[in-house]
């Protein structure tokens, strides 16, 4: 994976399909995109903090439309929401032609956020 361009809201990044990263189908393996949608929130995130955050992924969903057989896989990331605890981005993920394989949603935490702390449940005394 590397950086090929860095947008307002986001930025895109590559891989070359190898074939060590295909499945016994021939085809791109699914963890190679995940990864990639992963990774270009992550990085937008950071981005967006200059660095200063430590985050971590909570959820990630994505679909896929097409194998990818050789070529590139591109992902480009779009940030939704920057919460005070949670930033969920968007990743359309192309091949080389432009064409659209597959698209996910990944929502981050972020570690060091200042978040209230839960005031301790007081229990009802039992009598006798």
């Amino acid at each position: 994976m590397r950086l090929h361009r860095v947008h307002r809201d986001g930025i895109t990044i590559d891989c070359t399909v190898r074939d060590d990263l295909r499945n016994s189908a021939g085809v791109a393996h699914g963890g190679i995109a995940a990864a990639m949608a992963d990774a270009a929130v992550g990085i937008a995130i950071q981005r967006h903090f200059g660095g200063g955050r430590r985050i971590t992924t909570v959820e990630l969903k994505i679909n896929y439309f097409l194998p990818v057989t050789e070529g590139r896989i591109f992902a480009r990331s779009h940030l939704l929401r920057i919460g005070s605890t949670l930033c969920v981005g968007s990743v359309d993920l192309t091949d080389e032609r432009g064409r659209a394989v597959g698209t996910a949603i990944v929502t981050y935490m972020l570690i060091n956020s200042r978040v209230p702390r839960a005031r301790r449940a007081t229990r009802p005394s039992r009598r006798k």
